[in-house]
């Protein structure tokens, strides 16, 4: 039979579980059960405008409030008005919104509203139904008539009731729900107006009770002080601690005396000392014949005459020296009236040194008389210390009292012009007052029938996907259609036709053409020859059954389990070099669909025709010109199989660049469970480097060669993969007439066979 018209085998898929719905699927599933979806949101919409058309509208009034502080300045003490009021946090406005809601404000308005004996606030205005009648006979109800009539309506006026602060402000907002809008909006603004009222209140009360405190503590306290300040004066007078002087520091008369004393005698020692120093300078000038430069000398005027005749006599005798010998009569008659004036100068000096000295003596006198009576001093002082330190414990305790005193008296004063009506303003004030609503607030028509028809379209959409995906898997019926036809499930086949893309373009190259080829596993050392690879024992096939394709899927199943066995059933990357790209089906499409019915699989190009520019592909990927979305096609026929092309770029950026190549195969082989690349011409050199490249990444290597196993190309291939460090490496070829006779089966099958 012409290969082109052989029935293609079949090979059962792999049992798995559902991994869930796509987008595509899940819109098909929807698509056929539109009846479940369609009724269910017709019959939610007609009950939702039935229930907006028969409850009662209800209306709802809003008054606003802003919380701030009211206290005026003048009102303000000079303490207050010196600091910063405190700022009205979260916290406060949430403790202010359940002031609003307290129950006395609640019976407050019920009794302003009337709303006792208002049927709609009011559950026992008709009276008490036989129900309940039953169930307070049998003692599981109180009669509700003996409750307080404010008490019977508190639940539902606070069911009506709904305060909220208004974001992240100041501002408490006030609604109040009823069937009546005038009611709704008066009962917002009483509400409000006796929330203010009540802050109001709480201010004059609290300063009520502070001028009554206060004034009751300010008698005693006054008598307190009164009693201290006797007590103070009694122990000073007593102990002689008398203070003198008007003085802001009043001080014990001794201790003022001491101090008095102690200043005397610092300026007597400073005359003393002047004194003697001036007296002592003097005296050394006289010697030096300088009496008439002393100051003191110098401005006498007895002495200020005398050194101007000295100074005339001098001239006098100088005129006439010119003239006259020196014992001339007129020389020695001038001569001695000098002497006498120059005698009368050196006396007058002694007479002021003496004088200072005298002063000096005297001035000695006064710091020794002092001295003594500042040691008496101290010795009164020191006597009266321990009476002055509880004169002082006295004075301090009466001067508290006496601070006390005062402070009470201020804040009486304050407290006193508080007390008064609307002295405080509340710390809030209404912003916006309810109006009467023209529109209901419940129920909103349009909204509540749409929200109907979506939440109804939504949930009988997610129970008609819920129905699919909860469906048992091991069931082999499915629903197709409207019709509910039920089919068994198609077997999973290799086509003979090339397997169609989800884009077009020379990616679908990777799967032209049926394979022709055979398999063969591992060889440990290269062999010498066809003889030393032994067959693998399979199951055996019918006649029938071989011929029905050149591929065995016995021995594809081999294959796979021979693959599992040497990286593991978990998965891994697998490198098919082909040497022969004329077959007619390459074997890295056949095992990537074989492998796809128990995993996620990808199959890679590395070096098929270039694609055009708008299809990137694995050497993109590795120069940074593409991303991995970019790059992955999905396999329309195939399900769970993508799929990289080449690419554009040329293929030596895969050796150029190492460290690109190393990251982007294991980011791969991280992403799916089997990664299968194919490399064409296995036997060029480009590919060689490529394999050379990529090896060290590969669980496996399979080669899939049609020539004889002593051929020195394939030997020198098997020995490079081997080099390059790939784990596991198998050979594929064809079977021939003997091989296939030897397990049973004609030729034109796969060989499995092991070193």
């Amino acid at each position: 039979m012409p290969r082109s018209q052989q029935p293609v085998s079949t090979i059962e898929p792999i049992p798995q579980r559902d991994e869930g719905l796509g987008l595509s699927q899940l819109f098909g599933v929807l698509a056929r059960s539109w009846r479940w979806i369609v009724l269910p949101t017709v019959a939610a919409g007609i009950g939702a405008i039935v229930f907006v058309q028969v409850v009662p509208p209800r209306y709802t009034g809003e008054a606003k409030i802003l919380l701030e502080s009211r206290d005026a300045s003048f009102a303000r003490t000079a303490q207050e008005r010196g600091e910063q009021p405190l700022a009205i946090d979260e916290q406060a406005v949430a403790s202010q919104v359940q002031v609003v809601m307290s129950r006395d404000i609640a019976r407050e308005a019920i009794r302003r509203l009337k709303l006792v004996g208002n049927a709609e606030f009011d559950p026992e205005v008709d009276g008490i139904g036989p129900v309940q009648r039953v169930l307070m006979m049998i003692g599981l109800t109180k009669n509700p008539m003996e409750r307080a009539p404010e008490d019977r309506v508190l639940e539902t006026y606070f069911d009506r009731l709904l305060v909220y602060p208004a974001g992240k402000s100041r501002i408490l907002t006030v609604e109040f729900r009823s069937r009546d809008p005038e009611l709704a909006a008066k009962a917002a603004n009483t509400i409000a107006e006796l929330y203010i009222a009540s802050l109001e209140s709480a201010k004059v009360d609290t300063a009520r009770y502070a001028s009554t405190w206060l004034g009751g503590n300010i008698d005693t306290l006054r008598t307190r002080v009164s009693e201290a300040e006797a007590k103070v004066e009694t122990f000073r007078a007593r102990n002689g601690l008398i203070s003198g002087g008007g003085g802001t520091t009043s001080q014990p008369l001794g201790t003022q005396q001491l101090s008095e004393l102690s200043t005397q005698l610092s300026q007597a020692r400073t005359v003393k000392a002047d004194l003697t120093s001036r007296a002592k300078l003097i005296r050394e000038m006289i010697k030096d014949g300088r009496a008439f430069e002393i100051p003191d000398v110098a401005n006498n005027e007895v002495i200020r005459r005398t050194v101007e005749q000295r100074i005339t006599l001098r001239g006098q005798l100088a005129l006439e020296s010119r003239t006259l010998m020196p014992a001339h009569p007129r020389i020695k008659e001038l001569t001695a009236q000098i002497g006498d004036l120059d005698a009368q100068i050196k006396a007058t000096a002694d007479r002021v040194v003496r004088t200072m000295e005298n002063d000096a003596r005297i001035a000695e006198a006064r710091v020794d008389s002092l001295n003594a009576a500042v040691d008496a001093q101290r010795e009164v002082v020191s006597k009266g210390n321990s009476s002055e330190v509880q004169l002082r414990a006295l004075e301090r305790e009466a001067k508290a009292q006496r601070d006390q005193l005062e402070s009470y008296l201020s804040r009486y004063r304050e407290a006193s012009a508080r007390d008064a009506e609307s002295a405080a303003p509340a710390d809030a004030r209404v912003v916006s007052r309810a109006v009467v609503p023209q529109v209901p607030s419940f129920p909103k028509k349009l909204p509540i029938v749409a929200l109907a028809l979506v939440m109804a379209m939504l949930l009988s959409s997610g129970g008609v996907a819920a129905r699919h995906l909860l469906r048992d898997p091991g069931d082999t019926r499915r629903r197709t259609g409207p019709d509910d036809r039920a089919t068994e499930p198609t077997p999973f086949t290799f086509p003979e036709a090339s397997v169609a893309l989800s884009r077009s373009g020379p990616a679908a190259s990777l799967y032209e053409a049926p394979l022709t080829a055979r398999v063969a596993v591992p060889m440990t050392t290269v062999p010498a020859s066809a003889a030393e690879l032994a067959p693998i024992p399979v199951r055996e096939e019918t006649a029938e059954e071989a011929a029905r394709s050149p591929v065995s899927s016995y021995d594809l199943q081999a294959l796979i389990h021979l693959l599992r066995e040497r990286i593991g059933r978990n998965g891994g990357s697998i490198l098919v070099a082909e040497t022969d790209t004329a077959a007619d089906r390459q074997l890295a499409a056949i095992l990537a669909e074989a492998l796809a019915a128990g995993g996620r699989v990808l199959i890679v190009d590395v070096n098929g025709p270039a694609s055009p520019s708008d299809d990137a592909g694995l050497t993109d990927l590795v120069a940074g010109e593409a991303a991995f979305l970019d790059v992955i096609r999905s396999v329309a026929s195939v399900r769970r199989l993508h799929a990289i092309p080449r690419g554009f770029v040329d293929c030596n950026i895969l050796t150029d660049e190492p460290e690109a190549l190393a990251i982007a195969l294991d980011a791969l082989a991280q992403s799916y469970d089997w990664v299968v690349y194919r490399l064409g011409e296995a036997l060029s050199q480009e590919a060689q480097d490529l394999l050379e490249a990529m090896a060290g990444r590969m669980n496996a290597i399979v080669i899939a060669s049609d020539k004889s196993p002593e051929d020195p190309e394939l030997v020198s291939l098997h020995g490079l993969a081997e080099r390059a460090g790939a784990g596991t490496i198998l050979v594929a070829g064809e079977q021939t007439e003997s091989e296939g006779a030897a397990v049973g089966k004609p030729g034109s099958g796969l060989r499995l066979s092991a070193a």
